[in-house]
């Protein structure tokens, strides 16, 4: 199953088109590069590329790509398909295809829902930005296991997460860094707050039935004999409610609202 990713982005064709056909623009938003670069082309030939992700702990992995076909569709959709491929023996990824897919939409925005910046440029329109693509793993069975498992729903979140980058930098002048930071950050106060809650159902009220925590239970008049057992069921409420809140999180990756 291949990945597809959609977003709305109210912008001009053409600044969405250098957003994500300019190397060095792209390599900033889309968080599955670290490094782009093309290739001397020549005449009519495809667009060769070199890319470059890290890892982290100092490894890399590098591959190439080109793009195989750029047209101009009905209503002024533009589409961009491309290849990729990686020899790089630590890359799960051998050989995939894809494209990416600009479909303005009709109808103008009401005043009110257009930014600033893009009334001043004159651009009240919507285009849904799209892309699909698909790859073949390396390592046999085991890379096909860990592709399901972990390394195509990573791949997807980072794809979705990028997509909404570009769309905060286009829109309402978001850098793709700012974005990360505002992620990280909101990322860590949130898992703080979790812990808190997670650490305080499990330690006072589920291990150890902690004194202070049965006085208090005792003062908002719960019987002597349930004193336990309400604890438990404290202690497991906030257990829950630390998991929930790491689950659903209820914010963009972009931190936009």
């Amino acid at each position: 199953m291949g990945i597809y990713v959609e977003i709305p982005i109210r912008a001009s064709m053409d600044e969405l088109w250098e957003q994500t056909q300019n190397p060095e623009l792209h390599q900033r938003w889309d968080l599955r590069f670290t490094q782009i670069e093309y290739l001397p082309r020549q005449g009519e030939e495809p667009q060769r590329f070199l890319y470059r992700t890290r890892v982290g702990f100092g490894l890399k992995i590098d591959g190439q790509g080109e793009s195989i076909g750029e047209r101009d569709g009905d209503g002024g959709s533009r589409t961009s398909s491309l290849k990729f491929w990686s020899e790089d023996p630590k890359s799960l990824i051998k050989t995939g295809s894809g494209y990416w897919k600009y479909v303005p939409q009709g109808g103008d925005l009401r005043a009110g829902e257009i930014p600033s910046t893009l009334l001043r440029a004159g651009c009240p329109s919507t285009i849904r930005f799209f892309t699909w693509y698909d790859y073949e793993t390396r390592f046999g069975a085991f890379g096909k296991l860990i592709d399901k498992c972990v390394f195509r729903p990573l791949l997807g979140w980072a794809t979705a997460w990028s997509f909404d980058r570009l769309r905060l930098w286009i829109e309402k002048g978001i850098s793709p860094e700012a974005s990360r930071d505002r992620a990280l950050t909101y990322t860590l106060a949130r898992g703080t707050v979790a812990f808190i809650w997670f650490y305080h159902g499990l330690v006072p009220k589920l291990l150890y039935h902690n004194r202070v925590e049965l006085d208090l239970l005792s003062s908002i008049r719960t019987a002597p004999e349930n004193l336990h057992k309400v604890a438990t069921l404290a202690g497991i409420g906030e257990i829950a409610f630390a998991l929930l809140s790491c689950l659903f999180s209820g914010a963009r990756h972009g931190c936009s609202g």
